[in-house]
């Protein structure tokens, strides 16, 4: 593993991080050398990640919308990443402009630019916590200065468990984040899954994990165990092109990407 090199801003340039590599796969520009080595390497074994991540950003943007339309008002998005525009209180106000939405994410590069994750419509509100998604006490504290958890909330953990390990019990967390959370919230999740193709995401998660991070990809049925006790929305569990596909959106080959999501709702 490299040394980690930290510049005056906080940020660790000697080793790859996760949000660095997602904005190096969606084209983005706030990546490093060290980034765009292990970037490389996952194409070098899944040449279809840049599509991935533009499939996984699609789906927010569905759900985020739907959710809206749906009579949700509060989002909180744990795991937030790199801005990249729209996002999603862009989405969801412009569906209902007095939506409030909280982001939570623990990479000092995604605090550097959070000011672009605040610039709220002026009925509505919008607030960053830098937080670990390991520390549900820690962000539910923060989210109720701008959230009412009385009321529904929609839960938005996308391309983000996958980056989290057993060890760390990420469906307990799951269940004590959506318990803080009133009948009617919803859960938006996605996740990369090796069911179709497990040598190549063996050496992709091998990639992450000589990084630093705990990658950690699941089947259809385990990533299923983090909708225990909710009621999913249709068309349920499925891979990420084919929910609520928009007309034109996507083209064959999107549809053979292997990522599940699902959007579920608290009874």
């Amino acid at each position: 593993m490299a040394e980690a090199d930290f510049g005056a801003d906080g940020i660790d340039t000697g080793r790859p991080q996760s949000a660095r590599m997602y904005d190096y796969f969606l084209g983005g520009k706030d990546n490093y050398p060290v980034d765009w080595k292990a970037a490389e390497q996952v194409i070098s074994f899944f040449p279809a990640v840049e599509k991935m991540a533009k499939t996984n950003r699609d789906f927010m943007h569905r759900a985020a919308r739907l959710l809206a339309g749906r009579g949700i008002r509060q989002f909180l998005d744990i795991g937030t990443g790199i801005p990249t525009e729209p996002n999603l209180h862009q989405i969801v106000q412009a569906v209902t402009p007095a939506a409030r939405v909280v982001y939570a994410d623990n990479d000092p590069i995604v605090l550097r630019h959070a000011q672009a994750l605040l610039h709220s419509t002026p009925e509505g509100r919008t607030a960053f916590v830098r937080a670990d998604f390991r520390d549900p006490g820690r962000i539910l504290a923060a989210a109720r200065e701008t959230l009412d958890l009385s009321r529904p909330v929609a839960l938005s953990l996308v391309a983000l468990l996958h980056l989290v390990a057993d060890e760390d019990d990420p469906y307990r967390i799951v269940a004590e984040l959506l318990d803080a959370l009133a009948p009617g919230s919803h859960l938006a999740l996605s996740h990369a899954t090796g069911d179709f193709d497990p040598e190549a995401w063996e050496r992709v998660v091998e990639v992450y994990r000589a990084g630093g991070t705990a990658a950690q990809v699941r089947s259809r049925a385990e990533f299923a165990r983090f909708f225990d006790g909710l009621d999913l929305v249709g068309p349920g569990i499925q891979l990420g092109a084919l929910w609520h596909p928009e007309p034109g959106g996507q083209d064959d080959d999107g549809a053979r990407i292997p990522l599940y999501v699902g959007v579920a709702r608290k009874p």
